[in-house]
């Protein structure tokens, strides 16, 4: 299996076509193995389909708490003011998704990392900082 990580092609439409994306949905991250799951900027939607399972994670992930959209230059950056933290979780991931489950949990970015492991510890996945050169979801 391969994961890309990239912003989502269905993500760029719904922009574009200005279906509204606000800070009162709920957007969410799962994690991933690569070895079990293929994400891309062709996803459209949330998959269990290679999600990690483990003690101290939940199928679905977690709720990204604190939207933000601002402008660097003249990049508008979407970002998350709290990195997502698992606590007391034994798991191991590579690949998170980002997804709006206020609109029928439709897929927003791909990401891909280091292969990070916890044992009965936190396991916190640090976004990067919201600016043109490094946030997570950016347009130019």
């Amino acid at each position: 299996m391969a994961t890309t990580a990239a912003i989502c092609n269905s993500f760029k439409q719904e922009l574009l076509a200005m279906t509204p994306h606000t800070a009162a949905d709920t957007y969410k991250i799962a994690l991933y193995t690569d070895a079990a799951a293929t994400l891309s900027k062709a996803t459209t939607a949330y998959t269990a389909t290679g999600e990690i399972t483990g003690t101290g994670y939940t199928a679905g992930g977690m709720n990204l708490a604190g939207f933000s959209v601002t402008l660097d230059t003249d990049t508008a950056v979407l970002d998350w003011t709290t990195d997502p933290a698992w606590t007391s979780a034994t798991i191991t991931a590579d690949t998170a998704l980002i997804y709006n489950s206020s609109r029928s949990n439709k897929a927003v970015a791909v990401l891909k990392f280091t292969s990070a492991t916890s044992t009965a510890a936190t396991w916190t996945l640090q976004l990067p900082a919201a600016t043109a050169a490094a946030g997570t979801v950016r347009f130019v």
